[in-house]
């Protein structure tokens, strides 16, 4: 099973039962991406093996700034750096001392980051509503793209604040992030979303 997950990332809102509710969902959804221009948040993260029978859980921070601009930090167990600093998208992983780089364009498509990152909800996504569950309520997100790694992205939100996103990969694999202390509109530091590969690291650019 894959320790990591490229995150990524994150914007969608509340359904329910209702023709009313769901109305109101979907306004709330199209807010949520037209308005909340940069956040802050911890999470954690769950990933289950296809079979249901392997997880591991990670936590961290992270913090976005649209357009094409974001920052995971994970910290426990294993330290890793996920930034996309406009053009390009860096992953360093501190045991390995490895960086590895691509093109943002490439890298983020019909992904959950596309969401984080400023991508249009409407054109790479079907969206469907989905039934309360754990106190949230819940929206789907199917990319349209054929050759994308993800089957689905469900985002869970308690009111209007982002509280969990859900994400199937193409191999049935999936991940679970719970966030916390999420910031709309927060402060985020330029330098969050710059990244240079620490000296003696080695770098693998696609």
């Amino acid at each position: 099973m894959k320790r990591r997950t490229f995150g990524t990332l994150l914007v969608v809102a509340s359904f329910c039962a209702s023709f009313v509710v769901e109305a109101a969902a979907i306004d709330t959804l199209r807010d949520f991406v037209r308005d909340v221009k940069s956040g802050k948040a911890r999470f954690t993260q769950v990933v289950t093996s296809p079979d249901g029978k392997k997880t591991k859980t990670s936590s961290g921070s992270f913090e976005f700034e649209r357009p094409n601009r974001f920052r995971f930090e994970y910290t426990k167990p294993f330290e890793q750096i996920i930034v996309a600093d406009g053009e390009r998208v860096w992953i360093y992983d501190a045991d390995l001392n490895q960086v590895s780089s691509r093109k943002l364009s490439a890298a983020l498509g019909s992904t959950p980051a596309a969401l984080l990152a400023g991508g249009s909800l409407d054109k790479d996504f079907d969206l469907s509503d989905l039934p309360s569950r754990d106190g949230l309520d819940w929206v789907a997100a199917k990319p349209k793209a054929k050759d994308s790694a993800f089957q689905s992205v469900r985002v869970g939100f308690r009111g209007k604040d982002l509280a969990a996103l859900e994400i199937v990969d193409s191999f049935g694999q999936q991940s679970r992030l719970t966030f916390s202390d999420f910031v709309p509109n927060a402060a985020v530091s330029d330098a969050s979303f710059h990244f240079t590969p620490p000296p003696g690291a080695d770098v693998i650019e696609q």
